[in-house]
């Protein structure tokens, strides 16, 4: 294998290759217990509750001896003793240097390994990380993913720090952004970090590279009617029924198959949208209104506080409805809250209404 264009495969074996190295430089057989266990690297991973009735030591001692432990090995990786940690180094610092300097673990173990299913290789991924000095560890807990970069470019305070900073962005703009939009309110290099730094967040979920908060919609549509109001959002005016089925089934959405007949039972249960013609529905926020013609035709009278002619009235008309002209304009001659004032021109009759 050439060193400087390894495969994925050869990867995978050198990852297992670097573990075992550093397995065979600890000494006593209980600490390589701990250290498996703890960074599950032959099975899952353990608490320290867990090893420490395996072993028969307290909770507290077992955090004492892995500390101990990683300190010793790290110690050991920079004085070269380790050479093995170095070669999965460097092909972590070049991958994660193409990537935005910072990435989650289950995406580096997939670039580089073609790691999809196998733990494993995540766990040895991050457990060399942990021994290298040229690489930060961001542990995983309620707000970040479990994460790697390249320490040059920051600690793990400073780098949970930058992600922390692209939420706030986010949460005070209030609505999905782009990463070209991100970096131009913040300051880096180039907006992959911005792109590398949000993926590490669990506050923030994207879709076709808008980011936003995780409870949006917009960015991480969770039920049908969600993924109907992003369609909606995303092609800017109404749609029959049975092209929004055909937009789902064709998106990136998870579970995407869905019958036309589900698509239509839910957009008739969501006020957010609006049927404006045969089969046709609109967002709420768009200005559309719900009711009969004769419905929109009293609002656009009401609202216009005054008689309009029956040309302003069928052009205010369409732009909440979509109708033939000769339906509101029938509407306008035969119902009886209508009243013609003048030449073509109509208001409402107060004792019809």
């Amino acid at each position: 294998m050439s060193e400087n264009n390894p495969t994925k495969n050869d990867t995978a074996v050198e990852l297992k290759e670097a573990v075992d190295s550093v397995l065979a430089y600890i000494d006593q057989e209980r600490e390589r217990e701990i250290i498996t266990r703890r960074f599950g690297l032959l099975d899952r991973r353990e608490t320290l509750e867990q090893i420490g009735e395996l072993l028969g030591i307290t909770r507290e001692r077992v955090r004492q001896l892995e500390k101990a432990i990683l300190v010793r090995l790290k110690i050991a990786a920079e004085e070269e003793k380790l050479p093995a940690v170095h070669v999965i180094e460097r092909v972590l610092i070049r991958d994660l240097s193409e990537h935005g300097r910072v990435s989650r673990v289950q995406d580096i173990a997939k670039r580089v390994a073609s790691e999809t299913k196998n733990p494993l290789l995540r766990s040895h991924i991050a457990f060399i990380a942990e021994l290298s000095p040229k690489l930060t560890v961001v542990n995983e807990n309620d707000n970040y993913y479990h994460a790697i970069g390249i320490s040059e470019y920051g600690d793990e305070k400073k780098l949970k720090h930058e992600v922390d900073e692209i939420v706030k962005t986010i949460k005070k703009e209030g609505q999905p952004l782009t990463i070209e939009e991100l970096f131009g309110k913040l300051s880096y290099e180039h907006p992959d970090q911005v792109r590398a730094l949000a993926s590490v967040s669990k506050h923030l979920a994207h879709l076709k590279d808008r980011w936003g908060l995780i409870k949006w919609p917009t960015v991480n549509p969770k039920n049908i009617r969600d993924k109907i109001y992003v369609i909606l959002a995303e092609n800017g005016k109404p749609m029959h029924f049975s092209d929004i089925a055909s937009s789902i089934k064709d998106s990136d959405f998870k579970r995407r198959n869905v019958t036309t007949q589900a698509i239509h039972n839910e957009l008739i249960k969501d006020k957010r949208f609006i049927l404006i013609g045969r089969g046709i529905y609109a967002l709420e926020n768009w200005g559309y209104s719900k009711g009969t013609v004769s419905d929109i035709i009293t609002s656009v009278i009401k609202e216009a506080g005054e008689p309009l002619h029956r040309d302003e009235i069928v052009k205010r008309v369409l732009k909440k409805r979509q109708v033939k002209e000769t339906t509101i304009l029938l509407n306008l001659q035969s119902k009886p809250q209508f009243k013609r004032v003048a030449k073509a021109t109509y208001t409402l009759d107060e004792a019809s209404a």
